[in-house]
C-alpha cells in the first residue's frame, strides 16, 4: 500500500510514513507554516481586525512552529517537492 495519499483533486498530498505534506507540489514545513501564521496574527493586529489577545496568540503559535522546525530553516522557502 503506498504511503502517499492525494486529496482535493491532487492539490494536497500526504505521506503518512514520512509525515510530510505537499500543497500544490510544494512541501510544507512547520517553519513556513509558522511564518504564515505569525504574519496573519501581526497583520490582524495592525489592521485592527483581531483582538490583541487573538493576534498575539496567532503570532506565538507561528513562532512555536518556526522554532520547532529551526534546523530545516534553509529549506522553508525552497521551491519544489524536496523529497
Amino acid at each position: 500500500m503506498p504511503s502517499v495519499k492525494s486529496y482535493a483533486g491532487g492539490l494536497v498530498h500526504y505521506d503518512a510514513k514520512r509525515r510530510r505534506v505537499w500543497l500544490g507540489g510544494q512541501r510544507m514545513h512547520h517553519g513556513l507554516t509558522g511564518a504564515v501564521v505569525t504574519t496573519v496574527g501581526l497583520a490582524g493586529l495592525a489592521a485592527r481586525r483581531m483582538t490583541t489577545l487573538g493576534g498575539v496568540e496567532w503570532a506565538l503559535l507561528g513562532a512555536v512552529l518556526m522554532v520547532h522546525d529551526w534546523d530545516d530553516r534553509t529549506a522553508w522557502f525552497q521551491r519544489g517537492r524536496q523529497e
